[in-house]
C-alpha cells in the first residue's frame, strides 16, 4: 500500500476547534487522536511521523485525513456504524423464544435461563437475554401473592380505607401490629469495614441470644409510632400494650384500631377489656390482606434500617437499639399517605379472583 503524503489546509476557525477537541478532558480519546492526525498533516508532517505522534497505523492515518476532507470537523467527531456480519433473528424465532417462556419450563429446572433457552431455541444465549430485555421478561425472578377469601372483604374495605382517607374528628386512628419473634443475632467474627471497591462485610453465620416482640402503633395522621417490646406476645402482653396507648393518648381522644385477625387480638380477655373501655373500636382487615396495614411499612423500614444488619450480644441490647430508633423516629416522622379508595380496591378484586379461577381450571397438581 502506497501514497504520497497529501496537503491539508485548516481553517483558523477549524484549527481552534480541533485545539478545543484535543484539550478537552470531556472528549473520547479516540477523537482526540483523530484531531492529532488533522493538524499534524496540516503542519506538513509526513506519514511516517504522524504515526510515530500517535501511535496508529498508516491506512488509519490516511482514513482520517480523508474523513475530513470529506466531512469536515464533524465527520471526526462521529463513528459510522458498519452492518453487523450475523444477520438479525427473524420474528417467527422472537416469537417461538416469548411463548416457550411464557407457557413452558424446561425438563429439568422450573424456569428457564438464558442457556438452556438458548439450547432449545438454537440460538445463543445473548440473543435470548436481548429478546428477554427487549419483553420485559425475567424468568429467574418470581413475585408472591394472595388474594383474600374473606367473606367480609367488601365490608372491612370500605371500612378500613374509610377511616384512612376520612378519620374521625377527635379520635385517633391507629394501625397495631406486633413484629413478633426479632431474633437477637451477633456474628461470630467483626466484620470488616467497606472500603474502596468492596461493601463492608460480615460473617455468614451467627450465634442466637434469644428473641423479642415489637408491639406497635402507628397513628395515621402524623406517622408518630407508640412501641414497646416484650419477651412474649399473648394475649396478657396485647393487653400490656393495650394499656400503654391509654396512658399515653389524650382521653378525650376516641381510639379506632386497625387489627389483623391474629388470634391474640381477638381472645375472650382481649374482648372483655376493650368492652370496659368505650373509647377503643377495633376495626379488623381482610384475612390475606396485611397490606392494608399501614404499620407493616414501619416494620419494614426499622427492620432495613437497624435490625437486619445489627449484632446483638443480648436481648436486653436489641431492645435498647428498637426503643432508640423509636425515640429518633418521633422527632422526623411523616405520615404514609394512603391514596386508593375502597372503590378502586373492590374493582380490582373481581379481576383477580376472575384471573384466579381461570388458571385454577387449567391447573394439573
Amino acid at each position: 500500500m502506497r501514497r504520497d503524503d497529501i496537503c491539508l489546509y485548516v481553517s483558523p476557525a477549524n484549527r481552534l476547534a480541533l485545539d478545543a477537541v484535543i484539550k478537552s478532558r470531556n472528549r473520547s480519546s479516540k477523537t482526540v487522536w483523530r484531531a492529532r492526525i488533522v493538524l499534524a498533516t496540516a503542519d506538513g508532517y509526513g506519514t511516517n511521523e504522524i504515526m510515530r505522534r500517535t501511535g496508529k497505523s498508516k491506512p488509519t492515518v490516511w482514513r482520517w485525513q480523508e474523513r475530513y476532507i470529506e466531512e469536515g470537523i464533524d465527520g471526526l467527531l462521529l463513528d459510522k456504524t458498519r452492518p453487523s456480519r450475523i444477520p438479525p433473528l427473524s420474528d417467527e424465532i422472537r416469537l417461538a423464544v416469548l411463548t416457550k417462556t411464557a407457557s413452558e419450563t424446561p425438563a429439568n429446572a422450573t424456569h428457564w435461563s438464558r442457556a438452556s433457552m438458548a439450547q432449545a431455541a438454537n440460538i445463543s444465549p445473548s440473543s435470548v437475554g436481548r429478546i428477554w430485555r427487549e419483553a420485559g421478561l425475567k424468568p429467574h425472578r418470581i413475585d408472591t401473592f394472595k388474594v383474600s377469601n374473606d367473606p367480609q372483604f367488601e365490608e372491612n374495605i370500605a371500612d378500613v380505607v374509610g377511616l384512612y382517607m376520612n378519620p374521625p374528628d377527635k379520635a385517633m386512628v391507629l394501625c397495631i401490629d406486633e413484629k413478633s419473634q426479632i431474633q437477637t443475632l451477633d456474628r461470630t467474627q467483626p466484620g470488616l469495614p467497606m472500603k474502596r471497591g468492596r461493601p463492608a462485610t460480615m460473617t455468614h453465620d451467627y450465634k442466637r441470644n434469644g428473641t423479642t416482640t415489637l408491639f406497635a402503633a402507628l397513628d395515621v395522621k402524623s406517622g408518630m409510632v407508640i412501641g414497646e417490646c416484650q419477651s412474649r406476645h399473648r394475649a396478657k402482653e396485647f393487653i400490656r400494650f393495650l394499656k400503654k396507648i391509654d396512658r399515653t393518648v389524650q382521653k378525650h381522644l376516641d381510639l379506632h384500631l386497625i387489627m389483623d385477625n391474629y388470634a391474640t387480638h381477638k381472645k375472650p380477655e382481649v374482648k372483655a377489656w376493650l368492652d370496659k373501655h368505650p373509647r377503643f373500636h377495633a376495626h379488623f382487615i381482610p384475612t390475606s390482606s396485611s397490606w392494608l396495614n399501614r404499620v407493616e411499612r414501619f416494620f419494614a423500614e426499622i427492620t432495613g434500617k437497624r435490625i437486619r444488619r445489627g449484632t446483638f450480644r443480648s436481648a436486653a441490647e436489641l431492645e435498647a437499639a428498637i426503643d432508640d430508633y423509636l425515640l429518633r423516629h418521633k422527632a422526623t416522622a411523616k405520615p404514609y399517605v394512603w391514596t386508593k379508595s375502597a372503590a378502586h380496591i373492590l374493582a380490582r378484586e373481581p379481576r383477580a379472583l376472575k384471573k384466579l379461577e381461570t388458571i385454577k381450571t387449567g391447573y394439573q397438581p
